[in-house]
């Protein structure tokens, strides 16, 4: 049999072990895409099928190569100012969060970007912070995480080629972003009074968040969509639980926390608010 055969008895125990580790559900229809990505691995661990690739990285040796595994099947499109509207309602949110005073962490304002990609999102988030706050954004702080350390990689450098700046106005990406030169040509990179807004950090959304999570706006946008409702109601459950009073939870605008049990309070499509009382 050759190395990229992928078996219905292989691809289920991937697709178990994937949903275990991380909640991403790998349904029938992804079986191509997982032959596609992990057929890479086979062929630079010199695997000769991908039995004896699970094998592997179900044993404490391939604790690494389990890490690179759930990286490749991991989904990163992204862009700066996605979703556009959600930034320009967050005009009106955050002065009243910063003005209201009931934040009860340390930072004035405390913004947890869950599935942070390669970093436009955050980023986007601390140039809105910045752009609305001034120097009163100085007292900002952004959680940004992701599960894939390869993506966290890419975001912390803060280097993006010129088609992914397309998006953003020429005034802010003067005012945001260094010009390469030389050998840099074509490259831009985040200027660091915006950088220091942002502390990656590679966490699993699976698993329970740190108290030092506790925010006052979370973004969780296009990451829902992976997972089944049972998983979807569970971390609903858990932004629920990591936001303050008054806080907000943003999702992706395909999706909606209907169907799913929760004590958020409606605001608009994608926007979600836990009762200040």
């Amino acid at each position: 049999m050759s190395y990229s055969e992928l078996r219905d008895k292989e691809f289920e125990k991937i697709s178990k072990l994937v949903y275990d580790l991380c909640g991403i559900n790998l349904h029938d229809g992804k079986k191509e895409l997982v032959k596609a990505r992990l057929g890479k691995r086979l062929r630079d661990g010199k695997f000769k099928s991908f039995t004896e690739y699970f094998r592997y990285v179900t044993t404490p040796e391939g604790s690494d190569e389990l890490i690179t595994m759930i990286d490749s099947l991991s989904t990163n499109l992204t862009y700066f100012f996605r979703e556009e509207k959600h930034f320009q309602r967050l005009k009106s949110i955050m002065p009243q969060i910063v003005q209201s005073g009931n934040s009860r962490s340390a930072p004035r304002l405390k913004i947890w970007c869950a599935g942070c990609s390669t970093g436009e999102e955050p980023y986007s988030l601390a140039i809105t912070v910045r752009e609305l706050l001034g120097n009163d954004g100085a007292g900002t702080k952004i959680i940004a995480t992701d599960i894939s350390t390869r993506v966290l990689k890419k975001a912390m450098s803060g280097i993006y080629a010129e088609e992914k700046i397309k998006s953003i106005p020429k005034d802010i990406l003067r005012r945001y972003f260094q010009y390469g030169t030389g050998t840099s040509a074509g490259l831009f990179r985040v200027k660091p009074e915006l950088r220091q807004l942002v502390d990656f950090r590679r966490f699993n959304l699976m698993e329970q968040p740190p108290a030092e999570f506790l925010s006052d706006i979370i973004f969780c946008r296009n990451v829902m969509i992976y997972f089944d409702k049972a998983t979807q109601s569970s971390l609903v459950n858990r932004f629920f639980h990591c936001l303050n009073k008054g806080g907000y939870l943003f999702v992706g605008h395909s999706e909606s926390l209907t169907g799913l049990q929760h004590d958020f309070t409606y605001i608009e499509p994608s926007i979600y608010r836990k009762a200040n009382k």
